[in-house]
């Protein structure tokens, strides 16, 4: 077999291998092995694309799309016809937008459920008037539960991308016992907020009151509190 000809077998089977893996790369981001809860409480489990843009199926309401295999017909779930979702290792629940705000021009949209302890803290980007979301969610396995920050677990590795307008470059965070009592957690009351919510770990609360972590390092705040936590169950 001449040079050429060998060159020109390897490069194309470089190429297919490439392209395999460029789909599969693709369907990972958009597709993500989850399940969610709906009103009635029922558990369905499959796959989820928890961004999928456009106009969704009721005007004012946050939407996913699911489909119970790979090869299944997709379809759109809004936020009326479920209590929470988990899509990979991310966990949301339905939530109406606080006081006077919307969350990109919806006035039900999902929220992460950052931390799930007896006070909770939330998360959502596009807070305020107006603006988009685009919401990445991290591959894994979630553990999951209910609406209204009742029970059910949160993931970590979130993140939101812009999606312009209102308040959207700013991930907004939250906290309350459940999603109807929350409040937004600030600069001014970030201390004494999260020395409350992870007050049954004195070693983190004494990191909390020396300054170490603020409002733009509470997600390295959380997995040191997880972190804690599990080494105290052990």
């Amino acid at each position: 077999m001449s040079n050429n000809k060998f060159y020109k077998i390897f490069n194309s089977a470089a190429i297919a291998i490439l392209f395999s893996l460029t789909v599969q790369s693709a369907f990972a981001q958009k597709w993500l092995p989850g399940y969610f809860i709906d009103v009635k409480g029922n558990k369905t489990e499959g796959f989820i694309y928890p961004n999928p843009g456009g106009k969704g199926p009721i005007k004012g309401e946050g939407f996913i799309n699911f489909k119970e295999s790979e090869k299944a017909e997709p379809y759109s779930l809004s936020t009326s016809d479920l209590q929470s979702f988990v899509a990979g290792k991310d966990s949301f629940v339905v939530a109406h937008a606080p006081g006077n705000e919307t969350w990109n021009k919806q006035e039900f949209d999902f929220v992460r459920v950052a931390l799930n302890e007896e006070i909770k803290i939330y998360a959502t980007r596009g807070a305020g008037s107006g603006g988009g979301k685009k919401i990445h969610v991290s591959p894994g396995v979630g553990i999951g539960a209910g609406s209204y920050g009742a029970a059910y677990g949160g993931g970590l590795g979130i993140s939101f991308g812009d999606g312009g307008g209102g308040n959207n470059n700013k991930l907004s965070y939250y906290y309350g016992g459940n999603t109807a009592t929350m409040q937004h957690l600030t600069d001014v009351n970030f201390r004494d907020i999260m020395s409350e919510v992870m007050g049954d770990e004195p070693e983190v609360v004494a990191q909390i009151q020396a300054g170490k972590y603020n409002l733009r390092s509470i997600e390295k705040l959380i997995q040191y509190f997880n972190k804690v936590k599990a080494a105290d169950k052990r």
